[in-house]
């Protein structure tokens, strides 16, 4: 018996360019190796077959991909990457600690973009 239906693998296998996915390099996987899954951005996709596309990845970290299968990919949704920001309590005095750096960072760039008047044309002479 396997572990997923064919239409449930072909359904997850379905990634654009510019997603981010979660990548595990079957060879270094079975062989115990460290390192074995990365976290990517997909930069191209080629379909071989009517059911196989093959991916090129950017790896966060560096470096390249080429030839991935969609079977060892899985879709990193942005909701997930933003959740912190989503959910912070932001009517507390402490609302801060439970935010990560960037979503800091984010918050004040949005708010100095909101408080920033729009600038006059240069008078005319």
């Amino acid at each position: 018996m396997p572990f997923s239906t064919p239409a449930a693998t072909a359904a997850a296998t379905a990634f654009k360019v510019d997603d981010f996915v979660l990548y595990r390099d079957p060879e270094m996987f079975w062989a115990g190796k460290p390192g074995h899954t990365v976290v990517c951005r997909v930069t191209y996709a080629e379909r071989y077959t009517s059911d196989k596309i093959r991916y090129t990845l950017t790896p966060v970290t560096g470096g390249l991909i080429r030839n991935a299968q969609g079977d060892y990919m899985r879709l990193l949704p942005p909701l997930d990457a933003m959740r912190d920001i989503d959910t912070a309590p932001l009517n507390t005095a402490d609302a801060a600690d439970g935010m990560t750096a960037a979503a800091m960072a984010w918050l004040a760039q949005q708010h100095a973009t909101a408080n920033t008047p729009p600038e006059l044309p240069a008078p005319r002479g």
